[in-house]
């Protein structure tokens, strides 16, 4: 299923660099996405949009997790010519990303 199911997200910028935070719907599904929301999980998923590395930091009192994605935004909000320069979209996009409920 698509993390849509699981989790919310919001995204925002500082230069370059844009933050997804990923929320837990319920409490429960944490662990799910600490095991399959890897740092290299969503490289993979953003490839060919960011130019850096994904860094990823866990906050279970929140049942979430952050993500830094680093060259996402082609120099950031003021000198950026891409269409989002402020990485807005980038939660929703991540929301797609596919995972499997244990069992």
């Amino acid at each position: 299923m698509q993390l849509v199911e699981l989790a919310h997200a919001r995204s925002g910028d500082k230069g370059d660099t844009a933050n997804v935070g990923l929320i837990a719907l319920r409490p429960e599904y944490y662990p799910t996405l600490v095991k399959q929301v890897t740092a290299a999980r969503v490289a993979r998923h953003f490839k060919g949009m960011i130019t850096g590395p994904v860094e990823r930091f866990e906050l279970p009192n929140l049942h979430a997790l952050n993500f830094l994605l680093h060259g996402a935004l082609d120099g950031g909000g003021t000198i950026s010519l891409k269409t989002d320069a402020q990485g807005k979209v980038l939660s929703t996009a991540l929301l797609r990303l596919v995972v499997e409920l244990p069992r």
